[in-house]
């Protein structure tokens, strides 16, 4: 019979878990996916700040665990206000607005020694009415959502940047050949086709580096779009890692860089049962089942923090 306890047991939950062999693991909470909409209105120009934050904290926090014991729980509530509070005084970057709430909560309670802040930034423009950029009306716009993360451990902040769902297609100079083949392979070799992708991509900056975060966002975007144009691609996974080198050559300030890319199959459509010829034109675009490339391009020598990783719960 399997035993059920409760805090009407007056049991000691810490004392049957160790004496049980079981015992409390990793753990960290918070709340998720906070929408925080900043509007700057100083001037007649408003100007607006568009954030998905999610905060959660790592510490201790076993007696919540064990006991029941909510004395050292901040309430996820508090956790959503304090980044509506923090917002009141303008976001500027997400990296710089998530490390303020690292340092918030660490620096704030004693017991909370780390921690996972996350954000996903909307990008709005202004509506153009009667030939002039509006100064109240926005559109959403944005190829991509621009991602962030701050990882606290202590004293120590690692600051990853990103975007995702940064969807790129070039209709020629790719192919893929040369793959090796058994009685289950179908896929004719080509030297011509379609190469298209989603980026998803997160980058590692140097520890204690100075960053102008916004500015180094813009250029690593432009410079991993501008490679994707480049040279022939004998394979995905070859373009990939030209993006990651040439981002990683032009900002010193970033230690590595990861990538999920799937591809995006464009397959020639067989035309000939019509009496029509299809001369690399008419493409069926297949949304599944898709190959996904996943890598790293780091520097040599440099050694990455595999749980800090980890903790982002996906491979970039």
């Amino acid at each position: 019979m399997t035993d059920i306890l409760t805090r009407n047991d007056a049991v000691n939950l810490e004392h049957v878990a160790g004496s049980s062999g079981i015992v409390l693991g990793a753990n960290q909470y918070g709340k998720a996916e906070v929408r925080v909409v900043k509007v700057t209105r100083d001037t007649n120009r408003h100007e607006i700040e568009d954030l998905n934050v999610t905060s959660q904290l790592r510490g201790d926090f076993a007696g919540a665990h064990l006991d029941g014991d909510n004395a050292h729980v901040v309430a996820t509530d508090t956790q959503k206000n304090t980044i509506f509070a923090f917002a009141r005084d303008g976001v500027g970057s997400p990296e710089q607005f998530l490390l303020r709430l690292a340092d918030h909560f660490t620096g704030s309670f004693d017991w909370v020694t780390g921690g996972r802040w996350l954000a996903e930034s909307y990008a709005w423009e202004r509506i153009v009415a009667h030939g002039e950029q509006h100064d109240h009306a926005f559109v959403r716009s944005g190829q991509e959502v621009r991602t962030a993360a701050v990882i606290a451990d202590g004293d120590e902040r690692h600051v990853i940047a990103g975007l995702k769902d940064l969807t790129v297609l070039k209709t020629t100079r790719s192919g893929f050949e040369g793959y090796p083949r058994d009685r289950y392979t179908t896929l004719p070799e080509t030297a011509d086709r379609i190469l298209a992708t989603s980026v998803s991509t997160r980058w590692r900056y140097v520890p204690g580096a100075e960053v102008g975060y916004n500015a180094v966002y813009d250029s690593v975007k432009a410079i991993l779009l501008e490679a994707f144009t480049e040279n022939y691609s004998a394979a995905l996974q070859t373009t990939l890692f030209e993006m990651g080198q040439a981002a990683l050559v032009a900002h010193p300030e970033l230690a590595e860089i990861r990538f999920s890319m799937p591809n995006k199959h464009h397959f020639v459509v067989d035309l000939e049962p019509f009496g029509l010829d299809n001369p690399n034109e008419v493409f069926y675009a297949s949304d599944r089942s898709y190959g996904l490339i996943e890598a790293s391009v780091e520097r040599e020598g440099v050694t990455s923090p595999a749980e800090v990783w980890a903790s982002l719960g996906a491979f970039c």
